[in-house]
């Protein structure tokens, strides 16, 4: 059961209630600050790593100016992140290329990641030209890079799904394993581009890197063996890499065995056996799994109590989704705990789980803590909807279009129910449906607004049908061929993308609507 806190009792808002993810972490930052032994930096990178970072930027500025280069990259680290040094971006990308130049891979990598967030093609091109030249002497990382820059759409157009696979690949082939564990989620369509799914060719790259050792790529090889495709399934391949994942002491195998007795051959018995295993060995998503089983007396005799007390050392180890099932149990109960109910609810949140980030924005909102906190409920809202939630984009996508709790801004309204309804959200695709039929925030487009209202119905809208049928009432047959013309492009994968209405500008926000690298995921057909 989940806890949701509508936003029609708060905003009195009549509507109904997911890039994921970064694909590559940046390489670089405080790993990178290690040095070389003999370096003449070490000591004020040893400082940096420590916390000490205005002394580390006292050892670094006068070898910096002499030139060295793991000194230029901790100056560029410390303008970057703002430790130590005020933060500047012109600052930072001084030192980085200064770095650089002397072939100092790390400055490159951090360069790189800077210039490819610009908007201004040039220096794109520029962190393109970098990481190309650097995928000769290194081409596991730069290619890792250049595959999520094409991924991404920051060197192309649009996401470039053949460049992606061609750096990629170059990595993958000089051993890189996070590649190829990225090729093998592009190949299963998780990163979009549904026509180019091959679970076979998937399988083959998570083979590739289990056979490379690596334990966890073992995990996801043998998993996909057991509980993946049913013509791709091997039971016998699978449990043998499962085995071999244990041995190296990576447990979340146990999991994936529960997985395969629990969902396919239907033992909750034998599955909750598998989970107490991995329980045992401290896995936290194998407590998470036996809490449930004792829970809802799936394979045992129920005991709630018992169910309980695993989610409470699953939260003692830091687990997000423990904390929010807690934060559920006691605000959902007869008589809510409101004050025990918050604090594992902003555990949740800070960990950074994003049903726990929207649902602690709606708690502020509601005023169910003595009084509403609209600025800090926003703020949680939005890193709910920056992270790819739809429904928190679609939730703050409705204070902005209200002006509760933020400046109304009809734009940003518009930006974020496109990022929701992109994601197959059924009441954002309304919103921004009557957003296009009255021209608020957007151009004014009638036959879209009626293709959007058209999707929103079939996506289970129960309002929307109605809406689409008030407008159809009224158009021509010009309106009606633009209406189905715009139906069949947004069902085809163009994203619902808003168009600004030039004639009324846009109100500045205190808050954004979005990060500048989420980017809209495809409607689905």
């Amino acid at each position: 059961m989940l806890m949701k806190f509508t936003l029609l009792s708060l905003c009195s808002i009549i509507l109904t209630a997911q890039l994921q993810a970064a694909v590559s972490l940046p390489v670089g930052g405080t790993e990178a600050l290690s040095g070389e032994a003999d370096s003449p930096a070490k000591e004020a990178l040893t400082a940096f790593r420590e916390g000490r970072h205005a002394k580390a930027i006292e050892l670094a500025k006068p070898l910096a100016e002499k030139g060295n280069a793991d000194a230029l990259y901790l100056m560029g680290y410390g303008y970057e992140t703002g430790q130590g040094l005020e933060a500047s971006r012109e600052l930072a990308l001084e030192n980085y290329r200064k770095a650089a130049a002397t072939g100092h891979k790390d400055s490159i990598y951090r360069l790189s990641f800077i210039l490819l967030a610009s908007e201004d093609e040039t220096e794109r091109s520029q962190a393109r030209e970098a990481l190309e030249k650097a995928s000769k002497d290194d081409p596991a990382v730069a290619g890792r890079i250049l595959g999520e820059a094409y991924l991404r759409g920051r060197l192309s157009k649009e996401a470039d799904f053949d460049k992606t696979v061609f750096w990629w690949n170059q990595a993958a082939t000089a051993g890189d394993v996070p590649s190829l564990l990225l090729l093998a989620r592009l190949y299963e369509g998780q990163f979009g581009f549904a026509d180019k799914k091959d679970a076979k060719t998937a399988l083959g790259f998570y083979s590739k890197a289990a056979g490379l050792g690596d334990a966890p790529s073992m995990v996801a090889l043998g998993s996909r063996l057991l509980n993946g495709d049913k013509d791709n399934r091997n039971e016998k391949d699978g449990r043998e890499w499962l085995k071999k994942a244990i041995e190296a002491k990576e447990y979340s195998a146990y999991l994936a065995l529960g997985d395969f007795e629990e969902n396919v051959k239907k033992d909750p018995k034998a599955a909750l056996a598998l989970y107490e295993r991995g329980k045992d060995a401290g896995q936290v998503d194998c407590i998470l799994r036996a809490a449930d089983a004792y829970t809802e007396g799936k394979g045992t005799d129920k005991d709630p109590s018992r169910g309980t007390s695993l989610l409470e050392s699953a939260a003692k180890a830091g687990s997000p989704m423990a904390h929010y099932r807690l934060a559920v149990k006691g605000l959902s109960a007869d008589k809510p705990d409101m004050l025990l109910g918050y604090g594992h609810l902003l555990s949740a949140a800070t960990g950074g789980l994003l049903e726990a980030q929207n649902e602690l924005g709606l708690l502020y909102l509601s005023g169910k803590l003595a009084a509403a906190d609209a600025p800090a409920g926003v703020a949680w809202l939005t890193r709910a909807a920056q992270g790819g939630m739809a429904l928190a984009q679609n939730n703050l996508g409705a204070l902005f279009e209200q002006g509760a709790g933020v400046p109304q801004n009809m734009a940003n309204a518009g930006q974020l129910y496109s990022l929701a309804a992109n994601q197959g959200h059924a009441g954002a695709t309304l919103a921004l449906a009557r957003l296009y039929s009255k021209g608020s925030g957007v151009a004014a487009d009638l036959p879209k607004a009626w293709a959007l209202a058209t999707l929103a119905a079939e996506r289970g809208e129960e309002t929307a049908k109605k809406f689409a049928g008030d407008l159809v009432d009224k158009f021509d047959d010009k309106q009606r061929a633009a209406g189905v013309k715009a139906l069949e492009a947004i069902k085809s994968g163009k994203p619902t993308e808003p168009k600004p209405d030039a004639t009324k500008p846009a109100k500045a926000a205190d808050t954004k609507p979005a990060s500048a690298t989420t980017k809209p995921v495809k409607a689905p057909k």
